[in-house]
């Protein structure tokens, strides 16, 4: 894809919408399970934003910063909230279902808990986002 995205003979409204159809599916692909915590989601928008440089044809080095970059293409970041929507999406399904996904989702095992921090669940995410 790196000869599409970086073509100077493609208008950048193409190359935008090829990032769009076909690396962005690849990149969400099992979005609606994860665990997203501050540093996934760092990660997840600084590689949003190397796709975008790099479609733009934006070096490294140039000394842009991010929201100049946003505004030099006429977008705004939505890959995280792309997730979350998928994500949304998915939870409403399971809870309809109410058998073993829902028991997992919402946590609501009667076990004994694990010393230590304990580790942030899909609702946790959901709850913060929301």
């Amino acid at each position: 894809m790196k000869t599409i995205l970086t073509n100077k003979h493609i208008s950048n409204e193409t190359r935008k919408r090829a990032l769009q159809c076909y690396i962005e599916p690849v990149l969400m692909y099992g979005c609606q399970a994860w665990t997203i915590s501050k540093q996934i989601q760092h990660k997840l928008e600084a590689t949003e934003m190397w796709f975008l440089r790099r479609t733009l044809r934006i070096p490294w080095t140039a000394k842009k910063t991010n929201e100049r970059v946003l505004n030099e293409a006429n977008k705004r970041r939505s890959l995280v909230r792309t997730i979350r929507k998928h994500q949304a999406t998915f939870l409403r399904h399971v809870m309809r279902r109410g058998k073993l996904e829902h028991l997992v989702t919402t946590g609501k095992f009667e076990e004994k808990r694990s010393q230590g921090r304990q580790r942030e669940k899909i609702m946790d995410g959901l709850a913060t986002w929301l």
